[in-house]
């Protein structure tokens, strides 16, 4: 999956229970509960994970359950919305630059794609 340049400025993810989807695109935002702050390393770890998300086809609810929000030292720098369900990421944010800003398709059946929706349910039950 496709992530802006500034993810290598990462140096902390809010991971988020998205419980409205359509709030996201209400308010432009990763909008829910907090259920984890992941540090540096981990943050790096994540984002290479993503990064690793083969693009595949998108499906049509896009009703995100998990998000991230990446900080750099001083600001947010980018928000990604995920549904598995439809195979769709949703990038926001100002470090998003406008051709990746949107919902890309990615396969959400792949290993990659598995191992993170396995780190976000980890952070809902511990």
């Amino acid at each position: 999956m496709l992530l802006p340049d500034v993810a290598s400025l990462t140096s902390l993810i809010e991971v988020v229970r998205i419980a409205a989807p359509t709030a996201v695109y209400a308010t432009g935002a990763v909008v829910g509960e907090d259920l984890a702050i992941w540090d540096e390393e981990h943050s790096r770890q994540v984002l290479s994970l993503i990064a690793e998300v083969p693009a595949g086809e998108l499906h049509r609810c896009f009703a995100p359950a998990y998000g991230i929000r990446a900080h750099g030292a001083a600001n947010l720098l980018f928000e990604i919305a995920f549904c598995f369900r439809c195979h769709g990421a949703l990038l926001l944010g100002l470090g998003v630059p406008s051709g990746l800003r949107g919902i890309q398709g990615f396969d959400a059946d792949s290993p990659a794609a598995r191992a993170l929706l396995d780190r976000f349910r980890a952070c809902e039950s511990g």
